[in-house]
């Protein structure tokens, strides 16, 4: 039944009991009885029907315990008790389902921010369609004030964007040729044409969606739990009502003591907590795959972190380059055309250095193959290219001398990554590439320690004199630089083994294996990528490491609320049925609280949905190391 036809067959009953205390007043109790009578019937019909449905599916429903209480009040002739307990009963179904509809409000807000119609240009003719009848590959126009219908690369014009809906962020982006747009987001100004890369159902807009009412659909451990009790419970109490009727021989405290122990209250305190707390996540930019994903956050002690791409900003910048012989031009050509097999951070730097210098790259690298976390090998010209860190080199028996060793030295002290470039076998040059810290990194790291982090580590596959000054900058306790994916992932098994519950944070691709092993994964999600939205548990869509902390701390915040619901529950269940017995508590006011207190339940856990769990900063602490 839904709740518009609820809320009908609600306000019906509701008049009905309403007419009958007016007759009863001016003595008119035949016609009153007839009126509680039937508000017992049209209330109690629907409540009837779920319960055998329920019974059908072999489950044992809080409607089948209403249902027994209301057809025994009607049998002994307490037609008030039966008419208020059906119309308490359907009016808390009518309230719970109104107030939840606010904890799935970020949910409702992200689906109407769904674009429906776009314009696009084919054929040399503008027109608008249908969202669902754009291709891959059609010129679409999006002007001020209009949503973007896509994903896509802008080939036209400049605009501000407000990408709230994806990334959380409230400031709009600025976008110009060659940036990438995501459906859902708005031109707050400006005016930009893209060539749509993805369309409908594989839209980043449309996998948040999805991940987000999977999320919300999924059961935490404790909801799980309760779940099962509840299945246990509800007949127990049958059994419990049948002996209280055994031995005190009253059929309306049996009745009340059958309603009062319904178990609704408790069923709905996990979920309801589950499903604003990831509709918060939503709004915030973090997606969060679940109730039992939340759970297991809220138990995270140490957090380990990637650095490029996570800690710092993922743009690195060649800062120098150093060429042994020949020309730095010829150099950087060559090494950027071996560089376009490359997906790593620093590869595409080198190639987007060629670019913005206007290199015409040409050739395509023979032989190529990239060395996980070194390097790349490659032959272009007829030449043979080794480039990568020390690692590959010696690996490849390629010397480094103490000029080019001393020069690499010096970069990496100052902040750079050096990367060694080698021609025949022979070190031909070294580029220096620099990745700014994030601007919120240090404030987010401090508000995950004030909120219970005890160790942040950093793992990184880059030279360590880098990895130290940017240790040093943020505070971290451990830094472990020149590692291969398997040795970070050796490094996460470690604290895992040392009894520590591990959220690793990193940028969804290299550090995929690391990811895995860690309790909790992390991945860096801006650009939408395949591979950290499905691989990972919780996606951070700005690329913002306050949305890591606000995660943990709605983490947190989630499962306090769950017990606090769970409290609520069992405490006003229990003070219920000690009244029942003492003879202080009856039907119907009874019914009337058990359904207060399913609604305090609920309007307890709407709450997170506006948490931001900011606190105030704390000084730094050295913690003991774990890793020796």
């Amino acid at each position: 039944m839904n709740a518009k036809r609820t809320s009908q067959i609600t306000a019906v009953t509701g008049i009905l009991l309403a007419v009958a205390i007016g007759l009863h007043i001016i003595g008119l109790h035949e016609w009153r009885q007839l009126l509680l009578i039937l508000a017992t019937i049209i209330a109690g019909i629907p409540i009837t029907i779920k319960a055998f449905k329920a019974l059908r599916m072999k489950a044992f429903s809080i409607e089948l315990l209403v249902t027994i209480a209301v057809v025994g009040a009607l049998f002994i002739g307490e037609y008030v008790e039966s008419a208020a307990v059906t119309f308490l009963f359907l009016f808390g179904a009518y309230l719970e389902a109104r107030t939840l509809e606010k904890t799935r409000s970020s949910l409702k807000a992200l689906v109407d921010l769904a674009p429906l119609e776009a314009t696009v240009v084919r054929d040399g003719t503008t027109m608008t369609v249908s969202v669902d009848d754009v291709e891959v590959g059609d010129r679409v126009i999006i002007r001020s004030g209009e949503k973007v219908a896509v994903d896509g690369s802008i080939i036209t014009g400049t605009a501000t964007l407000n990408e709230a809906a994806i990334t959380g962020e409230s400031v709009p982006a600025s976008k110009t040729i060659d940036d990438r747009v995501f459906s859902g987001t708005i031109v707050d100004n400006g005016f930009i044409e893209i060539i749509a890369e993805r369309v409908g159902d594989d839209t980043t807009f449309a996998r948040i969606i999805e991940l987000v009412e999977e999320a919300q659909e999924s059961q935490s451990k404790t909801q799980k739990f309760l779940d099962r009790f509840a299945n246990i419970y509800t007949p127990s109490i049958v059994i419990l009502s049948i002996l209280v009727y055994i031995f005190t021989r009253n059929i309306e405290m049996t009745l009340t003591f059958l309603v009062i122990a319904c178990p609704g209250a408790l069923v709905i305190s996990a979920p309801v907590s589950i499903v604003a707390g990831i509709g918060n996540g939503a709004r915030n930019g973090v997606l969060i795959k679940g109730g039992d994903i939340m759970e297991k956050l809220a138990k995270i002690d140490t957090v380990v972190f990637d650095k490029t791409g996570t800690l710092t900003r993922g743009r690195p910048e060649v800062t120098d380059i150093h060429a042994f012989t020949g020309n730095e031009e010829d150099l950087l050509r060559i090494v950027a055309e071996a560089e376009m097999i490359s997906e790593h951070h620093l590869g595409q730097t080198i190639v987007k250095e060629a670019k913005n210098r206007n290199i015409e790259l040409m050739n395509e690298p023979e032989d190529a193959e990239v060395i996980k976390g070194n390097g790349i090998r490659a032959r272009i010209e007829g030449k043979q290219l080794v480039i990568g860190n020390r690692k590959l080199m010696a690996s490849e028996g390629i010397i480094i001398d103490d000029v080019a060793e001393d020069y690499a030295v010096q970069r990496e002290k100052t902040g750079n990554t050096a990367i060694f470039a080698s021609i025949d076998g022979v070190i031909a040059g070294i580029f220096s590439i620099a990745d700014k810290i994030r601007p919120e990194a240090e404030e987010a790291l401090q508000q995950l320690r004030t909120n219970g982090i005890k160790q942040i580590i950093m793992l990184t596959g880059d030279n360590r004199h880098t990895a130290e000054l940017v240790g040093a900058q943020l505070g971290l306790d451990e830094v472990h630089a020149e590692l291969l994916p398997e040795d970070k992932v050796a490094m996460v098994q470690k604290l895992k083994n040392k009894g520590r519950h591990v959220a690793m944070a990193g940028d969804g691709i290299n550090d995929a294996p690391a990811i895995a092993t860690a309790d909790i994964g992390l991945a860096m999600g801006e650009g939408g990528t395949d591979i950290s939205m499905e691989t990972a548990d919780i996606v951070l869509m700005a690329d913002r490491l306050d949305q890591f902390a606000h995660a943990y701390s709605l983490s947190k915040a989630t499962v306090r609320n769950m017990k606090q619901n769970t409290f609520i529950a069992v405490g006003t269940v229990v003070l219920l049925l000690a009244g029942v017995l003492l003879g202080k508590v009856f039907l119907a006011s009874g019914m009337l609280i058990h359904e207060l207190s399913v609604l305090a339940v609920i309007v307890n856990a709407v709450r997170l949905i506006r948490y931001n769990g900011k606190k105030k900063r704390v000084s730094r602490h050295v913690p003991e190391p774990l890793i020796e």
